[in-house]
């Protein structure tokens, strides 16, 4: 049982993550974020035939995604350090967690807004550092933002790792988070085109996106809450194919 819990909770920090990534402050910023890590130009990006090109687009988008991911991980285990701290009060830290999600994701829905998640803050670069090691700094001041959309779903993130038994537990769910932000991204940045012509039909329903992630939020605040990952690690693997 315990196995299946941990492969559920991976799955909902990697769909977290995805979420993440398609939220309305994320999902328009792709096109920006790539010329600047690049250094290539839009028109060049969409006419991205050439092996050189996609080379070095492959390339900055990695160490990029690195940065964001060394920041994250480095979150986790913190929040995982913390959680075990006060392991004696595990029960009460796991419901004012899930209370605190609940909150997050009534926010993002839109329902209520709470003024603290609106102000953003975020570390720009007003010229990139040449090279590879500029695309990781460029990723970790990414991480470093707290827009008014990725902050609630990465702080739910942190709050479930917090509950984690032990540090390497947080790390692996934030590398899931992670994964599940920069896969998509990786995947984008390769398929510029593609990734235009999908953007171009998928922007108008950014804000159902907005609410199907508060949801999604407010069902595993509820899950922290009354401590039913389990049960729902039950039922869930009715319907998937059993691993290892």
């Amino acid at each position: 049982m315990e196995s299946s819990t941990s492969q559920i909770s991976l799955l909902i920090a990697f769909s977290a993550g995805i979420f993440s990534f398609i939220s309305p402050c994320v999902l328009p910023l792709i096109p920006s974020y790539l010329t600047y890590i690049t250094g290539i130009s839009f028109d060049d990006l969409v006419d991205n035939q050439s092996r050189s090109v996609r080379r070095r687009t492959l390339f900055h988008s990695l160490f990029f995604i690195l940065g964001f991911t060394m920041v994250f991980v480095a979150l986790g285990a913190s929040a995982t350090y913390v959680g075990n701290f006060f392991q004696e009060n595990q029960t009460l830290i796991r419901r004012v967690g899930g209370v605190i999600v609940i909150l997050l994701g009534i926010h993002i829905t839109g329902l209520v807004k709470l003024n603290l998640l609106e102000r953003e803050k975020r570390f720009e670069f007003k010229n990139k550092p040449l090279g590879y090691l500029g695309s990781v700094f460029v990723g970790i001041a990414f991480a470093a933002g707290w827009t008014p959309c990725i902050g609630p779903i990465l702080a739910s993130i942190l709050l479930y790792a917090s509950t984690s038994d032990n540090v390497g537990g947080g790390v692996i769910l934030l590398v899931a988070y992670s994964m599940g932000l920069g896969l998509p991204f990786l995947i984008s940045a390769l398929a510029f085109n593609t990734f235009l012509a999908y953007f171009s039909r998928f922007s108008r329903y950014l804000r159902i996106v907005s609410i199907v992630s508060g949801v999604f939020l407010i069902i595993i605040g509820f899950l922290l809450i009354f401590d039913c990952l389990s049960i729902f690690a039950q039922y869930l693997n009715m319907w998937l194919p059993q691993t290892g």
